[in-house]
């Protein structure tokens, strides 16, 4: 098993979190999202608890909620001390109503509307990491027009190989994100921000990319930050007091994956933050981590019905379930791998090699080739295994499905925390 809170029943079924996923499927419907409460938490107090040990608990986890956002993740994020990352109106929108305290919000955004970053300022957002110069401007006239001041950080490309997927990387010097350092673009958008009367310039953010699977990149991310922060305080007189170093952390998708605990990367972090700000004279700043897929991605998996066996002799033998590229676009877009089984036959082998098919008219709708499975056969439950991150929040009505239904698993017991929608939702703003 991928994760240990998957487990087979005495039926053979597989359970996460001790709940049987026949059962939830054959209770709430399919296809279905089912996430581990438990499992969660677990991950946010390990991220905390080593910001406690490690740095004396002068840092902030805000959880990255473009992995999955809705008001019950908020909740429990919130309930465990953590903040969020939110990188869209929506996100914020969601936060604000899940209750979450608007000063443990970090609001990102490459290509902010003037109406969201006056929903951000409006509400206090603790920190808006601004992209650009003119957005600095822009910010500015909205904080200027309400009366405030607010803080900002600036977005750094610190020009770091994350060794992961290309459209996963977001710290090299050809991205649509942020400033680059080695043009001397940060330095100047630090200048310009710095004469900016509504804007108090508190860090600099960076984000390397996602998915990665080692220490090393992390931690020569944060060197170079703070390698910056101290020509920022040799050159301007500013020692800025906050340095973001964003999300990333992989997981394993895959028997192959073999990712390093998440407690060891936030250690190796904050190892290469103190020594070098030991080398540098620089007092070690408030760190702040943005975690997403690593703290709800292996707890979660989606659940199919076989709808069709087709085997095309010499060739391939297709699994076609009743969901697809709407309810999980990642390999459509990555050629994302991921680990399934039939939930109903966990306790047998995986003997058969797979492509499985999604409902969508589209060839490319696929959740995954070559891959290990038991024999299936109509009506079987297909459980797709680590997509608590990225296939809710990306999730669509293409072909006009409806979005499935997300349930919590906590203690054995079963509850929605995102209904399944309808086809009157999907044509209620129809005109």
């Amino acid at each position: 098993m991928l994760t240990p809170n998957l487990t087979v029943n005495a039926e053979g079924h597989l359970c996460i979190g001790g709940a049987d996923t026949v059962v939830l499927a054959k209770t709430h419907g399919t296809p279905l999202y089912v996430m581990d409460e438990n499992m969660i938490r677990e991950n946010c107090r390990g991220f905390a608890r080593v910001i406690s040990e490690e740095y004396g608990g002068r840092g902030l986890i805000c959880f990255a909620s473009k992995a999955l956002s809705c008001k019950e993740l908020y909740r429990i994020v919130d309930s465990e001390g953590l903040g969020a990352d939110v990188v869209s109106g929506g996100e914020l929108y969601t936060a604000l109503k899940a209750g979450m305290p608007a000063e443990k919000i970090v609001m990102h955004g490459n290509s902010k509307s003037n109406a969201e970053l006056q929903m951000a300022v409006t509400h206090g957002v603790g920190r808006i990491v601004c992209d650009n110069l003119p957005e600095l401007d822009r910010l500015n006239r909205i904080a200027e027009a309400s009366g405030k001041t607010v803080n900002i950080m600036l977005r750094i490309k610190p020009g770091i190989d994350a060794h992961t997927h290309d459209f996963v990387k977001t710290g090299q010097i050809d991205s649509k994100f942020g400033f680059a350092l080695e043009t001397g673009e940060a330095m100047a958008a630090v200048k310009a921000a710095s004469l900016y009367p509504n804007l108090n310039l508190v860090g600099l953010h960076c984000h390397i990319g996602s998915q990665i699977l080692d220490t090393a990149p992390f931690a020569e991310a944060a060197r170079v930050m703070l390698g910056l922060m101290n020509k920022i305080r040799t050159e301007i007189g500013v020692t800025l007091p906050e340095l973001n170093l964003g999300g990333g952390p992989g997981i394993r998708y895959t028997e192959a994956d073999d990712p390093m605990p998440f407690s060891e990367i936030v250690r190796a972090i904050l190892g290469a933050v103190k020594e070098t700000c030991a080398e540098l004279s620089f007092p070690e700043p408030f760190v702040l981590f943005e975690p997403g897929r690593s703290i709800v991605g292996g707890a979660g998996l989606t659940l199919y019905t076989v709808m069709a066996k087709k085997t095309i002799p010499d060739i391939r033998t297709y699994v076609l379930v009743d969901g697809g590229m709407c309810d999980n676009p990642r390999y459509a877009l990555y050629q994302s791998r991921y680990e399934a089984m039939i939930a109903n036959k966990a306790a047998e082998p995986r003997s058969e090699r797979v492509t499985i098919g999604g409902k969508c008219c589209e060839s490319g709708d696929l959740i995954g080739e070559d891959m290990p499975l038991q024999p299936a056969a109509e009506d079987d439950i297909l459980a797709v295994l680590a997509t608590g991150a990225y296939n809710y929040s990306m999730a669509s009505n293409y072909n006009r499905n409806p979005r499935a239904e997300l349930v919590m698993v906590r203690d054995d017991a079963a509850r929605t925390v995102v209904k399944r929608e309808t086809y009157e939702d999907i044509v209620r703003n129809d005109i």
